[in-house]
């Protein structure tokens, strides 16, 4: 999540539970990632800041489609209840969920072994002044 174009929170873990495809990993992500941005906009409403939907920017279509379209299938009824949380924060409008092309998603290189110039490249999105960074003097 990013406020004034920095990055206020970022965060990298195992989950919690065994999943059987990339698209319910994805769709568990996503709904951990909306408590976290519930819990900051609740802070900002008390401050007296009333903020727009948060984007989110997901990678994987299919994960993308069962938080946007509450549709209850066979692949989809094992997945804990409390995973469908973004159902809710979607239908609230507190987020709204984009496709976001893996090789363009800023987050992979956190997550991604990345050769040397895509990691200078997603480097450079992240608004911060490096020290062996000549182009950014």
């Amino acid at each position: 999540m990013s406020l004034a174009s920095s990055i206020v929170c970022w965060q990298s873990c195992l989950q919690k539970t065994v999943v059987l495809s990339s698209t319910e990993a994805k769709y568990m992500a996503m709904s951990d990632t909306c408590r976290q941005i519930t819990w900051i906009q609740s802070l900002f409403q008390e401050l007296g800041y009333d903020l727009a939907p948060t984007p989110i920017c997901g990678n994987n279509q299919g994960s993308i489609f069962i938080g946007s379209n509450r549709v209850q299938e066979q692949w989809t009824k094992h997945i804990d209840i409390c995973y469908h949380y973004i159902c809710k924060c979607i239908k609230d409008g507190k987020v709204s969920v984009y496709f976001v092309p893996g090789n363009k998603n800023l987050a992979n290189m956190f997550t991604k072994n990345l050769g040397a110039i895509d990691f200078l490249h997603f480097r450079k999105h992240l608004r911060i002044k490096f020290l062996d960074d000549k182009s950014s003097a």
